[in-house]
């Protein structure tokens, strides 16, 4: 069996019940096929880059598949079939990655370095060509 990444992007105005309801769709789809789902990322409702069916935002999942090739084929059909998914996409890679993807990961505030904090920044070392114009009124 091959290993994908499959993602696809959900109609904005369903609910994420019946995005998860998609996934399982899948998951049973793949397992009639003798596959598997390994590991699932809902991202949420995001922008995006440009309109889909008149449709600027969409809810993303990402699926991590160890399937057969019919089995995806299958997938993708009942796919292009549903009126609910705007776009789907599945990709062969040659290994899962175990995290979390790259969408998932965020810094929280806290862990953010400030800006005065950062070792690499240069000492001021510009020579003060600064005048005091009181001493100059003086002499």
């Amino acid at each position: 069996m091959a290993l994908y990444e499959h993602i696809f992007i959900a109609r904005p105005d369903i609910s994420p019940q019946q995005v998860a309801a998609l996934a399982d769709m899948i998951k049973q789809t793949l397992e009639e096929g003798g596959g598997r789902v390994c590991k699932q990322e809902y991202w949420g409702l995001k922008n995006l880059a440009y309109p889909i069916a008149k449709n600027a935002r969409g809810h993303y999942t990402l699926l991590n598949i160890d399937a057969a090739h019919d089995a995806m084929v299958e997938v993708d059909r009942k796919l292009r079939l549903s009126e609910d998914v705007l776009r789907h996409m599945s990709i062969r890679v040659d290994e899962h990655e175990e995290e979390e993807s790259v969408q998932l990961r965020s810094k929280s505030r806290d862990d953010r370095g400030h800006r005065s904090d950062d070792s690499r920044a240069r000492p001021d070392t510009r020579p003060d060509t600064r005048t005091d114009d009181k001493e100059e009124a003086k002499a």
